[in-house]
């Protein structure tokens, strides 16, 4: 860069000026070194609370305290009650590099502690006016050192340890400007102790600011603990509205342990936020950012979150020690998995099995109280008409829970002009989608005939239709029933199409062999292709032959897709090997091709589905019920809305005022 003086001569920028003289090549002084250490460990308050709660937790601490002031700039003090550090290792522990917890190579690549660099607090005391005060069991009375002198002396403590540090980035004041308000850096450190608290409910966690104590989260045990502490960190409707995950490989250890398992809670579709704030994924204890459980877990939300909504959860991986690697970042936050595919699995897995579970069984309480009198009596609209609930089998191919509403319905000419789906029919003509059959379970022979108003009324059983009987239907669009708990409205569009897309991947699934069947290209497709997309298809051609994909080089920067799976022959052959070939080299590849045949298959059965203004009968409304309680994700359709809504007596008493 030139610069223009006063004269109009060229100036020289300073960084041209010193690049052109030769600086020798020495050796950094001990204490620059640990600055420049202190800029990758410590990037703000919640850093230096992040890296002490570790190394309390290591400790084995079970209550942790920390007190701050100014958010953390002016007073860091972290309290807990672990073992201590003797009174010889304390001017060892600040020296960079000094740590109980690894000792060879063979430690550093089975790490199994929070903390292992001995970097944390070195980096600490080079930037900060630090204290360490420290007794173990076995010492008379504690010890206490000053990071700037050296000084030990004796001092009153229990059991423990207290880091002390304070003015915070004294020694850089350069980079303590860089700092926000008050209030956004104690964010931060509550931020920071919460990931902790969360995948450790047997440790208490105290938050104390100028004074106030701020955030309190007691140590429990038992079944519950984890329950309870999500509940106390993350609030009540986080657990509300979240389903357990529980997961175990196949593959065993060699100690007999699953390869991986995985567990915690994935948030129900309806607690998706705009944000991904909520999102919490620990390996082996530690809370990471990675993008492959990001990715997993995102996945396995695909066809059930409408829009950009963000899933909520807090998910935990543990897995061998020595098939991960911790030392891939400063602060410890990311991962390197030695077999990422199978972590991906695994949790993708884990969490679609998981919210694979109809909720609708969670509309019948699981206490058996009764309704209040009169509730289920023959004063209501539809048992004056007569109607009574046909019986219901749900016990085909060896006590699987099946249903079908299409085959029940008797075979009808289609009427001139419709649509084939009774769109625009209020005769309650029969529709069904091509080639989504299945054994009728459900069967109009099975209901009492309607004779007017001498049918008597049979009460609910409670629990055994979480979403009840029919009663009506609304404006052609909404199916009304009946359960223990009050109303429940159905969106039938949106509760067949996911249906009909259900069965649709079933078949697909049923139907595949080893591999993705594929299908040539008469003429194949090139694309310009980059050194990393050339080298990932000479290097998956197996893989990429399971998937029913055939890439092959046509020249050094050139690559030809030759064949496709069938169902997506039709599609852009160039575009699909792009996101495959993308998708094979950060994760597992078959997401892309299950992801283009989901998308296939939900056009279908959106195609396939009733359609608005269709007018159901009584047994039609309630083989809809009874199949949707049977149907996996059948809370949302595939395009991610709710099929149904519960409204509960209580709610319909508020609107009546009933009872005030």
């Amino acid at each position: 860069m030139l610069f223009i003086g006063k004269r109009g001569e060229a100036l020289k920028s300073p960084a041209m000026t010193s690049s052109t003289t030769r600086r020798p090549i020495r050796e950094l002084p001990d204490e620059l070194i640990s600055q420049i250490a202190a800029g990758e460990v410590v990037e703000r308050p919640a850093s230096v609370v992040r890296e002490l709660v570790d190394n309390a937790l290591d400790a084995g601490a079970t209550q942790v305290t920390v007190r701050l002031l100014a958010g953390g700039v002016r007073l860091i003090l972290v309290e807990d009650d672990g073992f201590g550090i003797p009174r010889e290792e304390l001017p060892v522990a600040l020296r960079r590099h000094a740590t109980s917890k690894i000792a060879s190579l063979q430690d550093l690549e089975a790490v199994g502690t929070m903390g292992f660099r001995g970097e944390a607090l070195a980096a600490i005391n080079s930037i900060a006016d630090m204290s360490l005060l420290s007794r173990t069991a076995a010492d008379e009375h504690a010890w206490q050192l000053d990071g700037r002198t050296g000084e030990l002396k004796p001092a009153p403590r229990s059991r423990g340890t207290s880091v002390e540090v304070r003015e915070l980035f004294y020694a850089t004041p350069a980079r303590r400007k860089f700092l926000k308000t008050d209030a956004t850096e104690l964010a931060h450190c509550i931020e920071a102790v919460r990931r902790h608290a969360l995948v450790r409910p047997d440790v208490g966690f105290a938050i104390w600011h100028e004074g106030k104590l701020v955030e309190q989260w007691r140590a429990a045990t038992g079944d519950k603990a984890h329950q309870q502490r999500l509940a106390d960190v993350l609030g009540s409707e986080f657990v509300e509205q979240s389903v357990n995950v529980s997961y175990e490989s196949s593959a065993r250890r060699a100690d007999g342990l699953p390869a991986v398992r995985v567990w915690g809670v994935a948030g129900i579709p309806d607690a998706a936020r705009s944000r991904a704030d909520q999102q919490f994924a620990y390996v082996n204890g530690r809370y990471v950012r990675d993008k492959v459980l990001t990715h997993a877990a995102r996945s396995a939300y695909e066809d059930v979150l409408h829009g950009h909504r963000q899933p909520v959860y807090a998910l935990y991986v543990e897995i061998d020690p020595s098939r991960v690697d911790v030392n891939v970042h400063p602060t410890k936050i990311e991962v390197r998995f030695r077999d990422s595919r199978e972590v991906h699995q695994a949790v993708r897995h884990a969490t679609e099995n998981a919210l694979a579970v109809p909720r609708s069984a969670a509309a019948a309480p699981s206490a058996t109280a009764e309704m209040p009198s009169g509730t289920l009596e023959s004063n209501r609209p539809f048992a004056q008409a007569g109607w009574a609930q046909p019986a219901i089998n749900f016990v085909a191919n060896g006590g699987s829970r099946v249903s079908d509403f299409e085959a029940m319905w008797p075979a009808r000419p289609q009427v001139p002009g419709s649509n084939g789906f009774g769109a625009g029919n209020t005769d309650s003509p029969a529709f069904t989608a091509p080639g989504v059959g299945m054994p009728n379970a459900y069967t109009a022979a099975s209901s009492p005939a309607v004779n007017g108003g001498d049918s008597a009324f049979t009460p609910l059983p409670s629990g055994d239709w979480p979403l009840g009987r029919a009663i009506a239907q609304l404006q052609g669009i909404y199916v009304l029933a009946e359960n223990t708990q009050g109303l429940v409205i159905v969106d039938m569009h949106a509760a067949h199409e996911r249906i009909v897309y259900e069965r649709l991947k079933t078949q697909m699934d049923a139907g595949d062999g080893a591999s993705i069947a594929s299908q040539p290209l008469l003429i194949p497709a090139t694309f310009a292709a980059s050194p990393q997309e050339v080298a990932t298809a000479e290097a998956s051609a197996q893989t990429l032959a399971t998937l029913g994909l055939e890439i092959t080089p046509f020249s050094p920067k050139t690559l030809a897709v030759r064949a496709v799976p069938t169902s997506l022959a039709q599609g852009d052959a160039v575009e699909l090997a792009r996101s495959v070939l993308a998708e094979l080299a950060q994760h597992d590849a078959s997401t892309v091709i299950q992801r283009a045949q989901n998308e296939l298959l939900s056009t279908m059965a959106c195609h396939g589905a009733v359609r608005a203004n269709r007018k159901l009968t009584m047994d039609e409304m309630n083989a809809l019920l009874r199949q949707m309680e049977a149907t996996e994700r059948s809370d949302q359709c595939n395009h991610g809305r709710p099929t149904w809504r519960q409204v509960s007596i209580k709610e319909l008493d508020a609107l009546f005022m009933r009872g005030r």
